[in-house]
């Protein structure tokens, strides 16, 4: 292993809890607001994020609890994903990467991926159903944008852990014949 990757992993684990940190912070800012305008409606306005779901509120309650909760549900895996991803950082050894925990790891982020993925996809269609219906959902789009993207990425992410499983297997018969 040479020193070059071994910054770029180092690189890549302050990256990794740099955007886990800003996830979190999202997502714990929507249920906070969430919990907020339950208890005092008025604030619907000034949503975290300058997000202003007024009119979803005033137009139906349960559309604006419906599309309030995919946006924290959406952050919240996002978040826990990459908690996934810092712990499978922190625990893969570039010397020894083949290993029954890793495997696990990078199967569980793909499961996570996509969960993500398909739950957007589901916020998606229901905000354009309400958009059919006269409710204006266009400023909770950011957050379920990227659907097809994480079904792809967990596409790749399982071939990857695949790989993984295999050569652990192939590991474990070197070891047994040697």
């Amino acid at each position: 292993m040479s020193k070059t990757d071994n910054t770029v992993f180092i690189v890549l684990q302050v990256v990794a809890w740099i955007i886990f940190v800003g996830l979190s912070i999202e997502a714990g800012g929507l249920i906070v607001n969430f919990i907020f305008s339950l208890y005092k409606p008025e604030v619907v306005q000034n949503l975290y994020n300058k997000l202003d779901l007024s009119e979803m509120y005033a137009h139906s309650r349960r559309a604006y609890y419906g599309m309030y909760s995919f946006a924290i549900a959406v952050s919240l895996l996002k978040a826990v994903m990459f908690y996934h991803v810092i712990t499978l950082l922190s625990t893969l050894k570039l010397t020894n990467p083949f290993t029954v925990l890793v495997s696990k790891q990078i199967y569980t982020i793909s499961y996570y991926t996509l969960s993500i993925g398909l739950l957007s996809y589901l916020a998606r269609q229901s905000a354009q159903k309400l958009q059919h219906a006269g409710i204006d959902t266009s400023n909770l789009n950011e957050y379920w944008a990227d659907s097809q993207a994480f079904v792809l990425m967990a596409a790749v992410i399982y071939a990857i852990a695949a790989i993984f499983k295999k050569g652990i297997e192939l590991q474990d018969e070197h070891d047994l014949t040697v």
